[in-house]
């Protein structure tokens, strides 16, 4: 039970880890990056990025930071040992502060670019544009923040474990 503990709190560490990177990033570079482009093409990139990002390797990163923490989180009461709970749990609330946060404000974002269809075609893209791009990016850090004290708290978890040592 030890060993799956463990490998939970990995896997829930590395997940969160990958969340953090792929959400700040977005932050100083993607966001920053496509803000100097004029609003058919900021949609198009929104659109485009929207669209590859939905793949295998984001999903299990974004489901995995919550389900291997709540994993780690229900094989942490049977430890004799429960030291790491109060860390695991706290990163558990923190990925879900993540996964709620994207679920109920980004993709919604999202499905209305997508819905917009193709930005040569949409009657007032500046309008479009001011509709999502403030509550996005603000959303984005959001998720950013949460990711990156879900990753320490769960690296507080491993350490307390003693097995990082």
């Amino acid at each position: 039970m030890a060993l799956l503990h463990l490998i939970a709190l990995i896997a829930a560490l590395l997940s969160a880890g990958l969340m953090a990177g792929l959400f700040t990033g977005y932050s100083y570079s993607v966001m920053p990056g496509i803000k100097i482009l004029d609003d058919r093409a900021w949609i198009a990139a929104l659109q485009h990025i929207n669209r590859v990002i939905l793949n295998g390797r984001f999903m299990t990163a974004f489901l995995g930071s919550v389900v291997f923490a709540l994993a780690a989180v229900i094989l942490g009461f049977f430890q004799d040992d429960r030291s790491a709970l109060p860390w695991t749990i706290a990163g558990l609330v923190c990925n879900l502060v993540m996964f709620i946060g994207t679920m109920a404000k980004n993709v919604p974002l999202n499905d209305r670019l997508e819905a917009a269809g193709d930005p040569a075609a949409i009657g007032d893209p500046a309008a479009l544009r001011g509709e999502v791009e403030e509550t996005w990016i603000k959303w984005n850090h959001v998720r950013g923040v949460a990711s990156l004290l879900g990753l320490a708290a769960l690296a507080g978890a491993l350490y307390t474990t003693g097995l990082a040592a």
